[in-house]
């Protein structure tokens, strides 16, 4: 089901357009298209809202965002901080309990063996920890290599990846949900990623919270996204877009398809909606 193009001088169809950004608005070069920008650019003058909904943490956002010129605000660490980022200030963090995600974790590896983990520490400078075995995707996001176990739960941390030697990512998360969906939440960001979050903790939780700042609502939102932990934020907003190249389990539950993050698919939805 499509969202029909708005009649001339008709209200804004979505005043509050909320995109994911890996796999969604961005290319997988980590760049936005110039005409995904124009189309955003045509969407924000005619008076909507723009917010970055990301799993990644804001050191991990930042320097994507500065490239964009970006100055409103952005949802990160899977909707655990709100960050300004005209301001470079982060305005509200939630902090995984250590103890509950130590024994989520056994947990865990009690059902499948010994996993692989990095944790995102906390605050604007946050480190990416990596452990022995993770396998971190090429690029240039920053990570420190830790020896020491111990290191994970050394400062507070906003989530704990895990991987596993021989289950995929949909597998692995099924069994954490199954064993310890009481202690944490448990999603998949992306190939590779399966995290575990303070428990209730979503896109939408973060989302909802940045909307209210801007004195926006559900009923006014517009969401773009590719992966299972978009699905809180497809919930929460008036209609989701998946893109092409969106895992089954979002697509299950959008409103909408569209091109992939390689063509422009946030723009073929905003050009329709805001340029019609």
């Amino acid at each position: 089901m499509s969202a029909p193009a708005p009649a001339a001088g008709a209200p804004l169809p979505y005043k509050l357009i909320a995109t994911d950004l890996d796999g969604t608005l961005l290319r997988s070069d980590e760049t936005v298209s110039e005409r995904t920008r124009q189309a955003l650019a045509a969407a924000t003058a005619a008076g909507a809202a723009h917010i970055v909904v990301t799993g990644r943490a804001v050191p991990w956002t930042r320097h994507i965002l500065d490239a964009l010129d970006y100055r409103g605000l952005a949802v990160c660490g899977q909707g655990g901080q709100v960050y300004h980022a005209g301001e470079h200030r982060l305005l509200t963090s939630v902090t995984l309990d250590r103890q509950l995600a130590g024994l989520a974790l056994s947990k865990i590896e009690a059902e499948v063996g010994p996993l692989y983990l990095a944790a995102s520490r906390d605050g604007l400078e946050g480190e990416v920890l990596v452990g022995p075995g993770y396998r971190v995707q090429e690029g240039p996001l920053p990570n420190v290599l830790m020896d020491d176990p111990g290191e994970l739960w050394a400062a507070p941390i906003n989530k704990v990846y895990i991987q596993h030697p021989a289950l995929d990512d949909d597998a692995l998360a099924q069994v954490a949900r199954q064993v310890a969906g009481d202690l944490v939440g448990v999603t998949v960001a992306g190939e590779g990623i399966v995290e575990l979050l303070p428990l209730g903790l979503s896109k939408a939780t973060g989302l909802s919270l940045a909307a209210r700042r801007l004195g926006l609502t559900a009923k006014e939102t517009l969401a773009f996204g590719d992966m299972p932990n978009d699905i809180p934020m497809f919930a929460w907003a008036a209609h989701g877009v998946a893109m092409a190249n969106a895992h089954d389990e979002l697509k299950a539950v959008a409103d909408e398809f569209t091109a992939s993050n390689e063509d422009d698919g946030v723009a073929v939805v905003l050009e329709r909606l805001y340029l019609s």
